[in-house]
């Protein structure tokens, strides 16, 4: 399998992926590892007008162009015909791009988009790699796993979701993380943050955007750490901040170790610091804690479709690497009494973290990369 420094001529990679930073960001971090370490290597990136994927892509400086799609499952009678023409116009619009940028290799990482523009390159006879980033595979991506030439799966218990005859083209690779993620050191984001690298630490947050749920939780938690030694970090999101900071406010819970963000663009600092993360189990999430070889309590969305969370929280959990706790479940008291507890059990704390090293792939980025060039060989051949 060739490396990215053997690769001769130009390598021209189509990516595509959008709706949710879940699938965004997996294909981000290969059109960038691809472009920085091929050289000649052009990139281009299609996804829709209306998905994160028009601000963020061009944000990265990576080519954009946008196509029409609509998702048809879940929908009502209108809602799938809306769909079924959205794509058929996205499949026209892609047959075109794909005719004209004349791609090697064509990469998917899932969301309505992927289906019309994995096509058209399916098509016009590219070799198509689809990346997958839940133990339990999005619709998409289990239909165009039937047309892929290779299909980048998370974990070993992803294989089973698949059918038996897509079975040969089945590579367990896990999700691509920022390097930043990786090369974090302790006592350099405790330096960042202002906090102690020696005092037991526990990161809360509930993504990009929060959730309240997890916030009012988090709460709870710093009451609870109040007078100890314990070091927490809580991530409200931007909609929330206000309101948790006046919740502490009248509490007057506050203190050096005791930190509250809108948002941390630098979350990999905190991720360094952490003995213990309490958060959602989206896919790039569990992808992070694992690579770092963090334990974790994880509370699944519960408004995410096809409960992909849930999947992939027993995962880790039935490893031992998280307790899985459900949101009506962190009410009260019991919730932060838990987290404390395993805060200060360094010896189950330690356990946890061996098992979720053991479930993560730090090389996924890189593993990646090789399959893409492995096609692209395909096709020169």
């Amino acid at each position: 399998m060739a490396c990215a420094g053997e690769v001769e001529g130009t390598v021209r990679v189509l990516v595509t992926g959008g709706g949710t930073g879940g699938h965004i960001y997996p294909a981000l971090a290969v059109a960038k590892a691809l472009r920085d370490r091929v050289p000649g290597c052009q990139v281009l990136y299609v996804g829709t007008a209306a998905g994160l994927e028009h601000d963020l892509v061009p944000r990265e400086g990576v080519p954009f162009r946008a196509v029409r799609a609509a998702g048809m499952v879940g929908k009502g009678a209108s809602g799938k015909l809306r769909g079924a023409a959205h794509t058929t116009c996205g499949l026209g619009q892609s047959l075109r791009l794909v005719a004209s940028f004349r791609p090697d290799v064509a990469v998917g990482t899932g969301g309505y988009v992927a289906a019309p523009v994995m096509l058209a390159a399916w098509l016009w006879r590219v070799p198509v790699l689809i990346q997958e980033q839940n133990v339990l595979p999005g619709a998409t991506n289990r239909l165009l796993a039937r047309l892929a030439d290779r299909v980048a799966l998370p974990f070993e218990a992803s294989r089973r979701h698949f059918p038996a005859r897509v079975s040969s083209r089945l590579r367990v690779v896990g999700n691509p993380v920022r390097p930043e993620v990786l090369t974090a050191r302790r006592e350099e984001g405790a330096r960042r943050l202002g906090l102690d690298p020696a005092r037991p630490t526990v990161l809360i947050y509930g993504g990009s955007r929060g959730a309240k749920a997890l916030n009012r939780a988090g709460v709870e938690v710093l009451r609870g750490f109040r007078g100890t030694g314990n070091q927490a970090i809580l991530i409200t999101g931007e909609v929330y901040h206000r309101e948790v900071g006046a919740a502490l406010e009248r509490e007057g819970i506050a203190g050096p170790n005791l930190l509250v963000y809108p948002y941390l663009h630098h979350l990999e600092d905190a991720l360094a610091v952490s003995d213990l993360v309490v958060a959602r189990a989206g896919a790039m999430t569990v992808a992070e804690l694992t690579a770092r070889g963090l334990p974790s309590v994880l509370i699944p969305s519960p408004n995410v479709a096809h409960h992909h969370q849930d999947a992939n929280a027993r995962l880790l959990a039935r490893a031992g690497a998280a307790v899985l706790v459900r949101e009506r479940e962190l009410a009260g008291k019991q919730f932060a009494a838990l987290v404390r507890e395993l805060l200060e059990d360094r010896e189950r704390l330690e356990h946890m973290a061996q098992q979720s090293r053991a479930l993560g792939r730090p090389q996924a980025l890189e593993d990646l990369v090789a399959l893409v060039l492995e096609l692209t060989e395909r096709r020169s051949s």
